[in-house]
């Protein structure tokens, strides 16, 4: 077995995407007005633990893209951010403190208060 700290099978190489979550980005859409857009995730440097969270609307797909549906709602992501993103859950809670999208990240070692950024 590989010495990595990430998953390198294919089939640990996915994010999830939540009934929740694949509704709101479904409405986030329709109030964009324009059905050709999808959630585009990213991880990139920062934030207060290493690593940070990105969302963006994204009509286009690259070659590194991998591109996740629920119920005909896309989430897309790039190669480099699903190495940190795989096996991790997109959800989105609503609950007595607010509502917001939330990553349940099997490979985050710490997260900061918010949830936006991670350490591994």
């Amino acid at each position: 077995m590989p010495d990595t700290a990430f998953p390198t099978d294919t089939e640990a190489r996915i994010l999830a995407v939540s009934e929740s979550a694949a509704k709101r980005v479904a409405f986030l859409i329709a109030q964009e007005g324009n059905p050709k857009l999808m959630l585009r995730l990213t991880v990139s440097g920062g934030g207060c633990s290493g690593f940070q969270y990105g969302f963006s609307f994204d009509e286009a797909v690259t070659d590194e893209d991998h591109v996740f549906e629920k119920d005909g709602t896309r989430v897309v992501t790039d190669d480099a951010s699903l190495d940190l993103l795989a096996g991790a859950t997109l959800d989105y809670v609503e609950d007595l403190m607010g509502a917001a999208f939330q990553i349940k990240n099997p490979n985050a070692s710490a997260s900061c208060g918010c949830g936006n950024s991670f350490a591994v």
